[in-house]
């Protein structure tokens, strides 16, 4: 699992709660690029 967050800039800077993340979709890979053979969903902090 690869976690990417996002952060928002203007006149200041926010880190949105949640980003993208990178996963292996086979079981035991390590894998979580995308050309070969990973995937991704979103990830949303709900409360901190």
């Amino acid at each position: 699992v690869d976690l990417r967050p996002y952060v928002l800039v203007s006149d200041r800077i926010q880190i949105v709660p949640g980003g993208l993340t990178r996963v292996a979709l086979k079981q035991g890979s390590l894998v979580v690029n995308s050309s070969q053979g990973g995937g991704t969903k979103d990830t949303w902090v709900l409360d901190d």
